[in-house]
């Protein structure tokens, strides 16, 4: 009988470390091409591939967390691209699932999503709605620099806005690109926790320093 349960035991032990194993190899994969796609279409499929793997994961935020973030950067291409019009049905897609990985972790990185959505939100009519999202915005940078000063991805959209807020609002290119500077000093040093948690921004931030006169 104990060898029996020991068998049993045993088994378990491997079907759930193999899932594990799965789970792990499948999201580095994904994780892997965040960094590469250049499209809204691409990040789309991106979200769909990551929103397929969070119904199966409930218990885990990156899932989730990774599904906002490609909506997010959806978002933020089309508004490069002067298309605004469907940013609020694509921030309110990427609330959806910020709000699911709150439910299982709150930390910095999710924290600075949520500024994110804010942001995308308030580019539908900056001068409309700079006075709510704008301001959610800025209070929700804050709180993720509180709750971890050392994310340089909090650095890189702090360098981000300032850089490109026009200098009657507030902006400046120089102090923009000084935080530039400053996040990829934190990106060199910056250890991501696992191998499955945030570690984009680098390249950005290294693009910027690298467009400041010599």
């Amino acid at each position: 009988m104990k060898k029996q349960i020991l068998s049993f035991t045993l088994v378990l032990f491997s079907l759930l470390s193999f899932a594990q194993t799965t789970y792990e190899k499948v999201m580095k994969e994904k994780i892997a091409k965040i960094e590469k796609v250049q499209t809204a279409e691409e990040y789309q499929t991106l979200a769909n591939d990551f929103q397929r793997i969070a119904d199966k994961e409930k218990g885990k935020w990156q899932p989730n967390y990774y599904v906002a973030f490609s909506y997010i950067q959806k978002g933020r291409v089309l508004m490069r691209e002067n298309k605004v019009q469907g940013l609020d049905e694509i921030a309110d897609q990427a609330q959806k699932y910020v709000d699911e990985a709150q439910n299982v972790e709150k930390n910095s990185e999710i924290m600075l999503l949520q500024k994110m959505i804010y942001s995308l939100k308030m580019m539908v009519n900056p001068m409309e709605r700079y006075m709510t999202f704008g301001t959610k915005a800025t209070e929700q940078l804050a709180m993720a620099e509180k709750t971890d000063p050392n994310n340089p991805r909090i650095l890189l959209i702090k360098a981000e806005d300032i850089y490109f807020t026009p200098e009657q609002y507030g902006g400046s290119k120089e102090k923009g690109m000084e935080l530039f500077k400053q996040a990829l000093d934190k990106f060199n040093s910056y250890q991501p926790k696992t191998d499955l948690d945030p570690n984009w921004g680098k390249s950005e931030a290294e693009y910027f320093v690298n467009q400041a006169p010599k």
